[in-house]
C-alpha cells in the first residue's frame, strides 16, 4: 500500500508541473498520432505499420542488451525509412495537407437563391431517380477545388434542373455511368471519373458507385449524393462517411447543414473566406 501511495503522490507532483506549453504540446502529438492512426485504418497499410512497429521493439531490444552492430544497422535503417514512409505515403500525406489547408477556411458560404434552387432540383431529381431506380453520383464543390476531377469528364456548364440531371443519368445516356460536379451552383461537368475507395471494411452490399463516391470524400471536402440503381437508396457521403437510406427531407436538410451557415459571417475569416470564394467565382465567369 505504501509504495502505491507513493506512485499515485509522486504522479500528482508530476501532473501539477504540466504547464499550458506542455499541454499544447501534449495535445499535437496525441492529433498526430490520432491523423496516423486514421491513415493507416483507411489504408492498406496495416502491414506496414507492423513491420514498424516490429522495428522499433527491435531497435528498443538491441540497446537493452548491448547489441551495438545490430542497433546501429536498425538506426541507419530508420533513418532512410523516413524518406521511404514519404514516398510510401505520398497521396496519404497530400491529402492530408489539403484537408488542413481547407480546413483553415470555413467549408459553407450564406444561403443565395441560386443554391437553393440548385438543391431543391438536386433533391427532387434524386427522388424521381429513387423511385426509378436510376443510379446517380452527384457532387456538391466546396473549398477543395475539384477540377482534375472535372478535367475527367465532359464540361456542361449548365444551370442545375431536376430534368437535366435525370436526362444525364439515363441509363442508355453516354454520360450516365459517370459524376456530375457542381460547382457554385451550376452543373460544371457529366461524365467524371472518381477515385475508388482503399477502405477495406465497406459493406459488401455497396457498389462502384457508392465506393467511388466515398474515395472522393475521403480525398476531398466535397458532399457526395449517390442514388443506388439496385435498390433505389439515397446516400450522402462526407469525409470518408456513408448516411444510407435518406428521404427527401433529411437530404435537403443533410445539404443545407453541409452548404449553409446560417447567418452573416461574423469573424475576420468567415469574411475573408467568403471574399476569397467570390472572386474565384468572378475568375471563372471570366474564363468561360
Amino acid at each position: 500500500m505504501e509504495a502505491i501511495a507513493n506512485l499515485l503522490n509522486n504522479a500528482v507532483s508530476y501532473i501539477r508541473t504540466i504547464g499550458v506549453s506542455d499541454a499544447i504540446d501534449i495535445l499535437i502529438v496525441a492529433y498526430l498520432i490520432y491523423k496516423t492512426i486514421e491513415i493507416v485504418r483507411r489504408t492498406n497499410s496495416k502491414n506496414v505499420a507492423r513491420a514498424i512497429l516490429l522495428l522499433l521493439v527491435v531497435l528498443v531490444l538491441s540497446y537493452l542488451f548491448g547489441l551495438t552492430m545490430i542497433n546501429y544497422l536498425l538506426r541507419k535503417a530508420m533513418e532512410l525509412g523516413l524518406i521511404a514512409l514519404v514516398v510510401l505515403f505520398q497521396p496519404e500525406l497530400r491529402r492530408l495537407l489539403e484537408r488542413v489547408g481547407s480546413s483553415l477556411s470555413t467549408n459553407r458560404s450564406i444561403s443565395t437563391p441560386a443554391m437553393e434552387t440548385a438543391i431543391a432540383q438536386t433533391v427532387l431529381a434524386c427522388t424521381d431517380m429513387s423511385e426509378s431506380h436510376t443510379g446517380a453520383l452527384i457532387i456538391f464543390q466546396r473549398d477543395v477545388d475539384l477540377g482534375s476531377i472535372v478535367n475527367t469528364g465532359t464540361l456542361v456548364n449548365a444551370d442545375v434542373t431536376a430534368e437535366l440531371l435525370k436526362n444525364l443519368f439515363y441509363n442508355k445516356a453516354p454520360l450516365h455511368d459517370g459524376a456530375v460536379i457542381i460547382r457554385d451552383a451550376r452543373i460544371a461537368a457529366a461524365g467524371c471519373v472518381l477515385p475508388l475507395t482503399k477502405n477495406t471494411n465497406l459493406s459488401k452490399d455497396l457498389g462502384m458507385r457508392h465506393r467511388a463516391g466515398i474515395g472522393l470524400s475521403e480525398e476531398s471536402d466535397a458532399v457526395v449524393i449517390i442514388v443506388s440503381e439496385e435498390s433505389g437508396a439515397i446516400s450522402l457521403a462526407i469525409d470518408g462517411m456513408l448516411k444510407r437510406h435518406l428521404n427527401a427531407a433529411a437530404l435537403t436538410q443533410l445539404l443545407h447543414n453541409e452548404l449553409f451557415i446560417d447567418e452573416e459571417p461574423k469573424t475576420w475569416k468567415e469574411k475573408m473566406s467568403i471574399a476569397l470564394r467570390r472572386l474565384k467565382r468572378e475568375d471563372r465567369d471570366e474564363e468561360e
